[in-house]
């Protein structure tokens, strides 16, 4: 198994690399095959985190690294492949050759860091490799160097250093918390401080993870310091937009688990999970009240992606097993249904060339294929049976209700409600409404884009149906890392 955590932090290397020396069909070959594998490399992880982390000098998995990792192993493969089409019509565009050498660049290198981030042991090791997302994905949003994507790109570094620089503050207070039980020389490695438990100092361990929390949470999207996640995912080329909100957000998400174990050991659960609560809940708030008039359409997943963020803060903050059990569950399931609905939305903006949802009409006759997997997509997204999402949040709500939490749980339940209205309405008329004047012709821009829809349709049926063992114990195992009951 330690090999397999060097091949998953070195194999998307290769591929990069070789996009300098710009031959494009190399190049996505390579990213293609090295992104297969890296999902297979993570899949083989799944039975060995289930019975206990796997360690190799600074490389770590445990049952949380892994569902994470799992997320986005299977996004990095889905985009490897919509992007052999995405791009094969821009082959013959002047500049296509340097547009596909940095295209192929910084997707390797963003799938590389956020594979990395998870495998890290380490609070000061796990800031570097989020450090490193953004300055990566800053760099693809700019891609298309348009001046919107320019303004995007430099909101987005500027509010996501603004919050790392907080998470830098969190790691250097969590450091001094656990050098006062540990001593000066210790790594800041996650068994330490999680063994040191109660004997770290409680007022710096708050400070810490509420520092953690509106710092790693400014990439998370949770409110107030989401405001850069909106411009940044609907400026992206479409891939981009895919890895950005179905990975990027989560393994954010990640870091403030880990915070959490620290916090929850040292101080009990209590005071991590209102923090969570008060955050996750005036996130989805907002996110409900911004679908109802979206009329960007990339803009609309991109506060669905609010959304769920905030969801996955509630269900921590309920703090019930199966409650936890539906995050885990919901961050994986999130990672396919939003690939997908961020790949029917490429097809339809370049199918209709707009991101207006009202000019968009009658596509279930243009694109025969793209259509019905969108609407399952935005269906998924809304928690709609029998997809992975609607056991996560079926979860998430019976764990809620469990925990005899019942007023937060009706809130969930409303707001997640009113979002489904904004997606809804929205996707009803572009999909079943009939536009007027000339529709584009019918068919597909290319099969690359739809057979990544339909390997995650098909993830999103098994999570939903029947999980399989494997997993549903790596899901046990991530459960009690997590300190569910505690």
């Amino acid at each position: 198994m330690p090999v397999v955590l060097i091949l998953l932090t070195t194999l998307p290397l290769a591929p990069a690399l070789a996009a300098l020396a710009g031959r494009a069909r190399v190049s996505e070959t390579l990213s293609l095959v090295t992104a297969l594998s890296s999902l297979g490399l993570a899949v083989a992880l799944v039975p060995a985190a289930a019975h206990g982390p796997v360690q190799f000098g600074i490389l770590r998995a445990d049952a949380i690294s892994v569902v994470f990792l799992l997320g986005t192993t299977f996004l990095y493969a889905a985009t490897a492949t919509y992007s052999i089409g995405y791009l094969g019509a821009e082959r013959r565009h002047p500049g296509f050759s340097r547009y596909a050498r940095r295209f192929h660049l910084g997707l390797n290198l963003f799938a590389w860091s956020m594979m990395c981030a998870p495998l890290m042991d380490g609070l000061a090791l796990l800031w570097i490799a989020v450090e490193i997302t953004t300055v990566v994905s800053a760099l693809l949003v700019a891609l298309d160097d348009t001046d919107n994507a320019a303004e995007a790109a430099w909101k987005y570094v500027l509010l996501a250093s603004a919050g790392l620089g907080i998470g830098l503050l969190a790691t250097i207070v969590m450091y001094y918390a656990g050098s006062t039980v540990l001593g000066s020389s210790y790594d800041v490695a996650f068994a330490p401080l999680l063994t040191a438990g109660t004997a770290l100092p409680h007022t710096a361990v708050q400070l810490a993870f509420v520092l953690a929390v509106v710092g790693f949470g400014t990439k998370v999207g949770l409110f107030p310091v989401h405001t850069w996640l909106p411009d940044a995912h609907s400026e992206a080329p479409t891939p981009v937009s895919a890895m950005l909100s179905g990975s990027l957000l989560a393994v954010s998400f990640y870091a403030v688990l880990r915070y959490y174990q620290v916090a929850a050991r040292t101080l009990g659960s209590g005071f991590p999970r209102t923090v969570l609560l008060v955050f996750g809940v005036l996130t989805l708030l907002l996110a409900a009240l911004y679908l109802l008039e979206q009329r960007d359409l990339k803009r609309l997943l991109a506060y669905s992606s609010v959304e769920h963020m905030g969801i996955l803060a509630i269900g921590v903050g309920l703090g019930a097993p199966l409650a936890l059990a539906g995050v885990l569950l919901h961050v994986i399931a999130h990672a396919a249904a939003k690939g997908n609905a961020f790949f029917g939305a490429g097809v339809l903006v370049r199918k209709y060339r707009t991101k207006d949802t009202a000019v968009i009409r009658s596509c279930l006759d243009t694109l025969p294929w793209t259509a019905p997997l969108f609407l399952s997509a935005i269906l998924a997204l809304s928690a709609m049976p029998p997809f992975g999402l609607f056991r996560s949040e079926f979860q998430i709500i019976a764990g809620g209700l469990a925990s005899a939490h019942d007023t937060i749980t009706v809130v969930l339940v409303g707001l997640v409600t009113l979002a489904f209205l904004g997606l809804s309405v929205a996707t009803t008329r572009m999909l079943f409404v009939r536009g007027g004047g000339d529709l584009p012709a019918r068919g597909e821009p290319s099969a690359w884009m739809v057979a990544p829809m339909v390997a995650g349709l098909l993830v999103l049926l098994v999570l939903g149906v029947h999980p399989p063992a494997d997993f549903a114990d790596l899901l046990a195992r991530g459960v009690a890392e997590l300190g569910g009951g505690a």
